[in-house]
């Protein structure tokens, strides 16, 4: 494996999902090498841009993929990348030692649909690993700390730039 300073960030589309009453949608992930804890396995729907694919189309994209969630509308996006390194004892494990983090492209939509469209069990229509065990709605700004460490000052971003819409 190349030295861990040397190693690209993944491009990646994240993205806050608001409901109604102003509340963010969190999955709780199902595994991944960075879990240290019950508290810390919370986070917002992510997910990798593919080659040429633009970055809105990525988070729609990503966000079905995860929740079967389609029926949003957007409300605004944070201008910058956001990166966050992954710890170094687990580069290895994580996307096959390829990335030492992400650099991630960020979006606020709102729901419009139903609740029974969320579908974490067989998401995307069944056509999609899952990745989630449970979810819920949670105020914004309780976020970065239900998130695993590393992730934190990227979801204090998400907040500061994301308040306005709660």
């Amino acid at each position: 494996m190349p030295p861990y300073e040397t190693l690209p960030y993944r491009p990646c589309a994240g993205i806050t999902v608001f409901n109604a009453q102003g509340l963010v949608f969190i999955g709780r992930r199902a595994s991944g090498p960075e879990h240290i804890d019950e508290t810390h396995v919370w986070q917002m729907p992510q997910g990798g841009i593919d080659d040429d694919e633009d970055p809105y189309q990525a988070a729609l994209r990503e966000l079905y993929e995860e929740t079967s969630i389609s029926s949003v509308e957007k409300l605004g996006e944070i201008r910058d990348w956001l990166r966050y390194d992954i710890p170094r004892d687990i580069v290895g494990q994580a996307w096959k030692g390829k990335f030492r983090g992400q650099k991630q492209k960020w979006y606020a939509l709102r729901f419009t649909g139903d609740e029974s469209e969320i579908d974490i069990a067989t998401p995307g229509g069944g056509k999609h690993k899952p990745e989630f065990i449970a979810w819920r709605w949670e105020k914004l700004d309780r976020l970065p700390d239900l998130v695993v460490p590393f992730k934190r000052p990227t979801y204090e971003a998400v907040v500061e730039a994301f308040a306005p819409y709660t």
